[in-house]
This record gives structure tokens, C-alpha cells and sequence, in this order.
């Protein structure tokens, strides 16, 4: 039998064929047996991390100032300074890296739901352990900058929507980068790579995949937006349901 780095080596030399309603069908059903879980789990780390915010944002600024900064004019980016828009930059980076082992432990949920796993809250911090934090770490701060940095690059053509599509390229390349390292133990950057190179065989099918399960997610935020918790999961599924289409599992 070959090993899983063999197989994944072939896959990028000689490519593969992917059905968008098998692997479609495949992530459908595996949300509806994680949807109430997932879904009640993400209602209450929002409700945590809203919280969080608030309390840091109100012992930075100050209570009494909290009222004037959420005025609609003091929203606009226009007012904003340099300073304040690079903080923010850095300040969003650093979240998303410090919680990409969260989405790593919903992928790892929807992995245990399909093979009848019993799987726990715990399931989804499972990723925080140290081996694994940091390359999941160091994997979304690599797609983070790269993907600043050429919408960046991009913008400076006077067209906005160039960069919003250099930035949607990044992000769909490397939607295998977190279930490689999770299941496959690839280090950030081996991951990052080998994500590229995979999902550049299959571009359009993945695309669609994506564009359909997004279009469900922004389903749920028109039902008393609450509703947004239960159909994100659907993304979760597809992430592991790509994986294992691809690649597979032992």
C-alpha cells in the first residue's frame, strides 16, 4: 500500500478527476450530522469572543468614548488614520492565526462524525496542542500576508476588484493547507505548497464547491441572522469532504 506522502506526490504529478456532485453530496451529508452541534458551539464562542472584544475595546478607549466611536461617521475607513488601519491589520492577522486551530478542530469534527467517531467540545480545541498550533499558525500567516500583499499590489491599478480576485485566488489555492496538516501532518509550508499545487489541477470544480457553499452560508444570515450558525457548518464539511475526495484517508 502506498504511504499517504507517495500518494499525495503522484496527485500532483499526474492530477486527479473530481466530481462536483459526489464530493458536493458527500459534504451535504455530512453537515446534517454535525449541523446542531457545530452550530450551537459557534453561537456560543461568538457570543465569547463579542464579549471579549467589547471588554478590550472598552478598557482601551474608555467607556464614555465607546458611544462616540460607534457613530456611522467615525466608521467610515476614510476617517480612519495610517496608524489606526495598520494596528487593525495586525491586530486581525494575529486573530485569525491564534484561532485557525479552531477550524482546524471543526474539520476534525466533521472527519469524526463520518466515520462515527464520538467527537466533544474538546474536539474542536484539539488542534491547540504545540505541534500542531504552530504550523497551523505559521500556515495562516503565510496565506494571510501573501494574500494582503498581492491584493495590495493589485489595488495599486486603480481597480479594487483586481485585488479582491487576487485575494479570492489565494484563498481558494490553499483550502487544503489546514486538512494537510491536520491529517496528513505536513509542516505550514509543505502544506501551503502542496494545497497550490492540488487545488490548481481542479480549479473551476473547487471554485464552484466554494461558491455554492457560501452562497448557503449567506442563506442562514437572512433568517434573524442566528440562522448563519447552522448553515457555516456546511463549510467545515466541505473542507473535509474535499480532502477526502482527493486524497483520502487509510
Amino acid at each position: 500500500m502506498k504511504s499517504n506522502t507517495d500518494r499525495i506526490q503522484e496527485l500532483k504529478t499526474n492530477g486527479y478527476s473530481l466530481s462536483f456532485e459526489t464530493v458536493f453530496n458527500l459534504a451535504f451529508e455530512n453537515y446534517k450530522k454535525i449541523v446542531i452541534y457545530a452550530g450551537l458551539l459557534l453561537l456560543v464562542l461568538c457570543i465569547f469572543f463579542g464579549i471579549a472584544a467589547s471588554l478590550t475595546l472598552a478598557f482601551s478607549v474608555g467607556i464614555e468614548n465607546l458611544q462616540e466611536l460607534a457613530k456611522p461617521e467615525n466608521l467610515d475607513p476614510k476617517n480612519f488614520s495610517d496608524e489606526f488601519l495598520a494596528y487593525y491589520l495586525v491586530g486581525s492577522t494575529l486573530f485569525s492565526c491564534l484561532i485557525s486551530p479552531i477550524l482546524a478542530g471543526f474539520i476534525k469534527m466533521a472527519h469524526s462524525a463520518q466515520i462515527d467517531e464520538e467527537f466533544h467540545v474538546a474536539t474542536v480545541f484539539k488542534y491547540y496542542q504545540f505541534s500542531y498550533f504552530k504550523e497551523l499558525f505559521l500556515a495562516t500567516l503565510f496565506i494571510t500576508v501573501l494574500s494582503l500583499g498581492i491584493s495590495s499590489v493589485l489595488n495599486l491599478t486603480g481597480l479594487p476588484m483586481l485585488g479582491f480576485f487576487g485575494s479570492l485566488t489565494i484563498s481558494l489555492l490553499s483550502i487544503l493547507a489546514i486538512p494537510l496538516i491536520i491529517f496528513s501532518n505536513f509542516t505550514a509550508l509543505e502544506a501551503v505548497n502542496t494545497s497550490f499545487s492540488l487545488v490548481s489541477k481542479q480549479p473551476l470544480v473547487l471554485f464552484g464547491l466554494f461558491a455554492v457553499s457560501y452562497l448557503f452560508c449567506i442563506v442562514g444570515f437572512f433568517f434573524f441572522i442566528i440562522g448563519l450558525f447552522f448553515t457555516l457548518p456546511l463549510m467545515f464539511s466541505m473542507y473535509y469532504a474535499i480532502y477526502s475526495s482527493i486524497i483520502g484517508f487509510k
